[in-house]
Order: structure tokens, then C-alpha cells, then sequence
């Protein structure tokens, strides 16, 4: 059994938490959630590939490609010049590492994007109380 299982009183607790969460949280906290959740729903596709739980998969995969455009499209282009740029760029490479990962059953191209966004998420990580004194 996956560790997704249904579970109507977790559901509403996990729903009240991040309804909670993202209603406090401040543009860097919302970032970060973003991407909390995306490398927990790609180390979970990956254990549903390396099980055989095609549905799983597929259904966390199409989930982190979704949220991977939302972290894209919170760029702002134009005051984020190069480096906004370049995350964008990123971003659509890990969306089309996902898409292969989903098509192929292959846990490689999951394992390699968990280490880009690892990276990100280190550094956001890092930049949080610059932010939020600024």
C-alpha cells in the first residue's frame, strides 16, 4: 500500500495545516512551501516507481510538474533578471526530466532533479533572514 493511501480524517487535518500555513505565510515562506512540497512528492513517486505503483507515479509526478509551474510562473522576470532567467530555464528542465521519469518508469531522472531542487531549496533556505529583515 502506498503511504498515500486516503484517509478522510488526515486529509481534513493535512487541508486545515496547509490552509493555515500559506494564510500566515509570508512570499518567502509561500516559496519554500512550494518547494518543501514538491521534493516530498518526488521522493514518494520515486519509491512508487521503484515499487511498480504505476498510479502512484503518475499521479505524484503530475503533481510536481504542476507545482514546479507554479514556482516558474512566481518569477518575476524583470526584476529578477539573469538569475530569475536562469531558475525559469531550470524549472522547465526539471518539468521535462519529470515527464521523461513519468513516461519511462525511471526513478534517474526523479533522483537528479531531487538534487537540483535540493540546491534551491538550500539556498532560499539561506536567504530567509535576509529576506524577511529587509
Amino acid at each position: 500500500m502506498s503511504g498515500f493511501a486516503y484517509n478522510p480524517r488526515m486529509a481534513a487535518y493535512r487541508s486545515t495545516l496547509a490552509h493555515g500555513g500559506v494564510a500566515s505565510a509570508d512570499p518567502h515562506a509561500l516559496v519554500q512551501m512550494l518547494l518543501d512540497a514538491v521534493f516530498d512528492r518526488m521522493v514518494a513517486a520515486r519509491g512508487c516507481i521503484e515499487r511498480g505503483e504505476l498510479a502512484g507515479k503518475a499521479k505524484l509526478l503530475h503533481s510536481c510538474v504542476i507545482l514546479i509551474a507554479e514556482l516558474r510562473g512566481s518569477l518575476d522576470l524583470e526584476k529578477g533578471g539573469a538569475l530569475a532567467r536562469n531558475l525559469r530555464d531550470l524549472y522547465e528542465y526539471m518539468a521535462r526530466r519529470l515527464l521523461i521519469a513519468n513516461v519511462r518508469s525511471d526513478a534517474a531522472p526523479v533522483t537528479e532533479v531531487l538534487g537540483l531542487l535540493g540546491e534551491i531549496r538550500s539556498a532560499w533556505v539561506a536567504i530567509g533572514p535576509q529576506v524577511r529583515t529587509a
